[in-house]
């Protein structure tokens, strides 16, 4: 099995690495990190870079293709070279995934039409532009599409993801091994329980107030 965790300038590094401290310990799975060219790719902070082991030209035919968001993806959503692919390595693909934004590139793709999806909050709505139906859930499956909310929902999407391959017990070893037990100090994480003008502020700053 090859699980392809897809990179490109300015994505949101927990997209990627969330998922991928899950899914690499698949067993007998290999776990690449592909972009349209391999070497580094720099995420949207601008202080942490990546390296791309292998170029989209080089991974044809993926097992799970997972692709993370970021505000890069938004100079991809006409880029063909990624799209493409997209469509190419989604007709043989026993998984096609994403994590906050991405679900927009594979909407993009046309892949995400009809179907149940989801992304972050602030960007939800633009999935209806696609033809694919926003649903305001933290992981969202239909068919083979697995699709999550913002940032650290990669990682639940990933777990969830890990079960239907390798089995509840498995996932449940990973979750237990990663000690992944979320107890935040606060409870902001959605705009039903943020303070109102924190969710304001961020939809004033968002890059889809206008789209």
């Amino acid at each position: 099995m090859q699980i392809a965790i897809v990179l490109y300038d300015r994505f949101t590094a927990l997209d990627a690495v969330g998922p991928y401290e899950i899914l690499a310990r698949t067993p007998d799975a290999e776990t690449v990190f592909v972009a349209e060219n391999a070497g580094p790719v720099r995420a949207d902070t601008g202080a942490l870079t990546i390296i791309a082991d292998t170029s989209l030209a080089e991974v044809s035919s993926p097992d799970v293709v997972l692709v993370p968001g970021g505000p890069g993806q938004s100079a991809l959503m006409e880029h063909r070279p990624l799209l493409d692919w997209l469509r190419r390595v989604d007709a043989t693909s026993t998984w096609t995934t994403s994590v906050c934004t991405g679900s927009l590139l594979l909407a993009a793709a046309g892949l995400l039409d009809g179907r149940r999806a989801t992304s972050h909050w602030l960007a939800l709505d633009q999935l209806k532009r696609f033809g694919a139906e926003p649903a305001e859930e933290r992981v969202v499956l239909d068919g083979k599409y697995v699709t999550a909310a913002g940032v650290s929902a990669g990682i639940d999407m990933a777990l969830t993801l890990l079960g239907r391959i390798a089995g509840d017990e498995h996932a449940q070893a990973v979750q237990l091994a990663t000690e992944y037990d979320p107890q935040p100090p606060y409870d902001a994480g959605s705009p039903h329980k943020a303070p109102g003008h924190l969710v304001d502020a961020l939809r004033a700053r968002s890059r889809f107030i206008l789209s």
